[in-house]
């Protein structure tokens, strides 16, 4: 069974089978790691077409006798000041991915880091009253390498504001962690309660 350290104590933490055992699966990370990404995506970004441009709609110079070239919309992709082709419109970058796949995938990630021993437990009721000084000692004393991941539930507000100030220290609420978060982190520490919300939800 996998070790982790214990947050700021001494000694050691069993972490559950069910969510550090798994074997790497490059492709199934890739693809959930992808689909996280993508879903913080906005899409917001519009261009504005031909037909959008504030334009006149009237013919540059008239059809014949000019001796230059014919000429019609002023507001075409080719003139200063025109449209864009082909440019960005809004859209929706979510990416699909099956329940299990996803699930395998964050169990694999975890199980990396389980790997490395680059994994702590916390026990959020030491840091009850925020403390960001007892969370950087208490990082200092793991040897924490950065950048940082801490995972907690969201009445575990006393830990979350003793780790959220410090620097290349992310902190994230269990149901808002995604494979992306896990795999950018050098480390990470988890609550014991966010630990047992996971161990729930993927195993």
């Amino acid at each position: 069974m996998a070790k982790a350290a214990l947050l700021g104590k001494s000694g050691k933490a069993d972490l559950p089978k069910e969510l550090f055992a798994e074997p790497f699966h490059q492709s199934l990370v890739h693809e959930a790691a992808r689909a996280d990404l993508n879903s913080r995506r906005r899409g917001t970004a519009s261009t504005l077409t031909r037909g959008e441009v504030s334009f006149t709609t009237a013919k540059a110079w008239r059809q014949k006798g000019t001796g230059r070239a014919r000429v019609g919309s002023l507001g075409v992709p080719n003139r200063f000041g025109g449209g864009v082709a082909f440019g960005p419109k809004p859209r929706n970058y979510a990416v699909k991915v099956n329940r299990k796949a996803r699930r395998r995938a964050m169990r694999s990630a975890l199980s990396v880091h389980a790997e490395r021993g680059s994994v702590a437990v916390l026990d959020a009721s030491d840091f009850a009253t925020p403390s960001t000084k007892s969370a950087a000692q208490a990082l200092e004393k793991w040897g924490a390498r950065n950048p940082l991941l801490v995972i907690v539930t969201a009445e575990e507000t006393g830990a979350m504001k003793s780790f959220r100030n410090l620097p290349r220290t992310q902190v994230l609420e269990v149901g808002a962690t995604g494979v992306a978060d896990v795999i950018a982190a050098a480390a990470i520490a988890i609550s014991e309660d966010a630990l047992a919300i996971l161990k729930e939800r993927l195993a």
